[in-house]
């Protein structure tokens, strides 16, 4: 495959391939994001083996609100997880990277397994009092439209009390007005590492206004934590 005038062999596990080149060798290689009409950005591998001191303040502040049973969705490293693990706290992950995840399990997670948010059926991932959706988890949803089928599926694996803290970035200071006939947030990447690309996925970014007006709508209290330049914290939970 062609990207960039580069050519890349399709990979299924390009976050996989990435993390665990790192975790087992400390291969530094980084991981490229490559989206039309922007730049290609890059990841680096070891920022996603952060430790909580070198989290930003989204993410220590999601960390301490957390409480008792915990599941993080899209969980890469298991860096979050580590962290509650410590506190004592019955941490869970999923991720759909197999690779991620088995690295996860390397480090000590056991309760990790490679699943898909929206077909999670396991009775174990379930009644969770706090759920974790951080680095923009909300963007699973891919689409605006897809929204419900995601409040609907968060409903099934929570307990009535449950928080759930997701932060996300509000994208509209890159674009000019009407630039798009669809909401701005909707982004579509591919992924790269070293001569293995993915295929296109796409990637949802919400202000928080959007996201109060769907949770609303769908049950949820949303409620601001904090905001770290462009990106926010929200707290979610049932009315």
């Amino acid at each position: 495959m062609n990207l960039n005038n580069q050519t890349f062999d399709l990979h299924t596990d390009v976050f996989g391939l990435s993390v665990e080149a790192f975790y087992k060798n400390q291969d530094t290689s980084p991981i490229q994001v490559h989206a039309k009409d922007f730049d290609t950005d890059l990841i680096p591998v070891d920022y996603l083996f952060r430790n909580y001191d070198e989290m930003p303040m989204i993410e220590k502040t999601a960390i301490d609100l957390s409480d008792k049973k915990v599941l993080d969705i899209g969980c890469c490293t298991g860096s979050h997880l580590l962290d509650l693990n410590k506190k004592n706290h019955d941490v869970y992950g999923i991720d759909i990277s197999e690779k991620s995840v088995q690295v996860c399990q390397q480090r000590g997670l056991k309760n990790v397994i490679k699943e898909d948010f929206f077909t999670l059926d396991n009775s174990s991932y379930k009644e969770f009092d706090t759920v974790l959706l951080l680095m923009n988890g909300i963007g699973i949803v891919g689409k605006v439209d897809r929204l419900d089928k995601f409040f609907n599926k968060l409903k099934e694996i929570i307990k009535p009390e449950a928080r759930i803290y997701l932060d996300s970035t509000n994208l509209k200071y890159l674009f000019d007005e009407d630039e798009f006939d669809h909401y701005y947030g909707e982004m579509s990447y591919q992924i790269s590492y070293k001569n293995y690309c993915s295929e296109k996925f796409d990637w949802l970014y919400l202000d928080f206004e959007k996201l109060k007006i769907s949770a609303e709508k769908n049950g949820f209290n949303c409620r601001f934590l904090v905001q770290e330049h462009e990106s926010y914290l929200a707290e979610l939970k049932l009315f």
